[in-house]
Parts: structure tokens; C-alpha cells; sequence
């Protein structure tokens, strides 16, 4: 399978890849931008992250992109589908470094990973795992037109946090999306 590349006004979306390791390390030391994804990490443990997402493109055929600005190819998050072992549903989510949030790349990013993940994976339901105190991805999720479903529980060893299960089907994200024009 090529590994795809979504293309946005601003933003080129892609595979993670060795060459994203520094911006990837350097997101998980920021404390602002860790609050709501588990925390500030070593650079083992995010290591090990960064591998497991792009490995993940191998196992599942599907993982977050690394989200680069596209005039400048500078690495900002990453977005897109993600389902390890466990998870409780689809999900795509969302983390860009905090430089860069509140200029609207996350709905950009999220916009273009959900109609992949509904027209080329085949999804049919979409959810986004919330932090209740997470103001920032509760606003992008009502943006998306997510409602919240309720609790949801992550796997170990995620267990203990508590997070929402935001989301919509993939028919309502359609009819959303036709309705925009």
C-alpha cells in the first residue's frame, strides 16, 4: 500500500517518519501543549510513541500524519486516524505543538483526516477521545459537528483518565460536509 499524502490549503499531511524524531521530542517536553495528551514525556517514552504511531501504518494500514506547514515543510502536530489495540472506537485525534493552535490548522488537519478516514478506510463512525476540561478540543469537535456520547474508558494504561467519547457518523459528517458546499 503507498502511504497517502493529503494535501490542504495550508497543510501537507503524511506518514511520520524518522525525520519528524526532533519536532516529535520537542512537542512532548512542551508542558502547554502535553496538558491534555498525557503530559510532559522523556524523549524515551515519546521515542516509543513516535514508533508506535508509525508503525502503526504498517499493522493497521492506518496512523496520525505528521501535519507540516506546506510553505514552509515545518512540522506543527499530528492528526489524523488512530485505533490501537483496545481503543474504544475510531477515532481521529488531534495534538499540534502550542505555537500553533488557535490559527485553525487542527480543523484544517482534522477536516482532511476524517474524509479520508470515511472515504478511503471506510469508517463509519468517527470519534475523538476529550479530556472533560479540554475547552480547546471540545470547541474543534462542535466544530467538526461532534456531539458528546458520554464517558468512554481507554485502554490500559490509560484506564484511569477521564475522557469523553465525542463523535458523529460518517452519514452525518457527509451530510454535514455536502451542506457546506
Amino acid at each position: 500500500m503507498t502511504a497517502p499524502v493529503l494535501l490542504t490549503e495550508r497543510l501537507l499531511l503524511r506518514p511520520l517518519g524518522p525525520e519528524d524524531a526532533e519536532a516529535w521530542y520537542a512537542f512532548h517536553v512542551d508542558p502547554v501543549t502535553m496538558r491534555h495528551l498525557g503530559g510532559v514525556q522523556s524523549r524515551s517514552v515519546a521515542w516509543r510513541g513516535l514508533c508506535a504511531m508509525a508503525g502503526a501504518w504498517s499493522i493497521r494500514g492506518f496512523s496520525m500524519f505528521a501535519v507540516t506547514l506546506r510553505d514552509t515543510g515545518e512540522w506543527i502536530g499530528r492528526v489524523g486516524p488512530w485505533q490501537p489495540e483496545d481503543w474504544p472506537g475510531t477515532e481521529i485525534g488531534w495534538g499540534l505543538a502550542s505555537q500553533f493552535a488557535g490559527r485553525g490548522f487542527a480543523l484544517e488537519a482534522a477536516t482532511a483526516a476524517i474524509d479520508y478516514a470515511v472515504d478511503v478506510l471506510g469508517w463509519t463512525d468517527i470519534i475523538h477521545t476529550i479530556a472533560p476540561d479540554n475547552a480547546e478540543s471540545i470547541a474543534l469537535a462542535q466544530r467538526l459537528g461532534s456531539t458528546n456520547r458520554g464517558r468512554t474508558t481507554l485502554p490500559p494504561p490509560l484506564e484511569s483518565l477521564p475522557v469523553d467519547d465525542w463523535g458523529q457518523s460518517a452519514a452525518d459528517w457527509r451530510a454535514r460536509r455536502a451542506g457546506r458546499g
